[in-house]
């Protein structure tokens, strides 16, 4: 599910984490919940706090990821994005990823401490699409949602450039800042098309 090509919105552990180093990227496999997995997705016990406080000791950042079983925009993230090394190398060097099920039943607490099912978590936190990443904040705040402290927030499939340039925004922190995604993007893309790395 979900808008493929259209940006909609910017809104605002445990750590035993499984994580590979930057290098050629692998293809993901299929789990038995019918999710494609990536040998460097984090596992945790999905203690949202925990894993902001886990990323930030490890200098990176947290990113939460929701897909679901047959979802085609989830298969195009990992088999089209996530196997381009200067994707997936930008990510393992900078964010934690953690995977969660839009219809799972798998045990999440929130920041505010209230203990939810991945599936009560996607409604609590308004997700509706798949794949959908929520940003986390660089300090794990001591009360709110995980959507209400999402630092950004990005819907639906995207192009190489869209995504990466969401991750590298979040990770220079543009959203503290005055420039806007959509402009940052938009002067990224010309740069490199300057550079003659990006040809129509």
């Amino acid at each position: 599910m979900g808008f493929p090509w259209r940006m909609c919105v910017i809104v605002a552990g445990l750590a035993l984490v499984t994580l590979g180093e930057p290098g050629a990227a692998s293809a993901s496999t299929m789990g038995e919940d019918g999710l494609h997995k990536e040998d460097w997705f984090a596992l945790t016990f999905k203690d949202v706090g925990e894993d902001i406080k886990a990323a930030k000791e490890s200098n990176k950042r947290l990113v939460l990821v929701f897909e679901q079983r047959g979802c085609i925009y989830c298969a195009k993230m990992h088999e089209t994005l996530l196997t381009d090394p200067e994707v997936s190398d930008f990510i393992k060097a900078n964010f934690i990823v953690v995977q969660y099920n839009l219809f799972g039943d798998e045990e999440v607490v929130d920041i505010d401490g209230e203990v939810l099912t991945e599936k009560t978590a996607a409604r609590k936190w308004g997700v509706v699409f798949t794949p959908t990443l929520l940003f986390m904040p660089e300090m794990a705040p001591e009360e709110g949602s995980a959507s209400s402290v999402a630092v950004a927030t990005m819907p639906g499939a995207f192009g190489k450039w869209t995504f990466l340039n969401m991750f590298r925004w979040v990770q220079e922190k543009g959203y503290d800042g005055e420039e806007h995604f959509q402009k940052y993007h938009a002067r990224v893309i010309a740069e490199l098309r300057a550079a003659g790395k990006l040809v129509d």
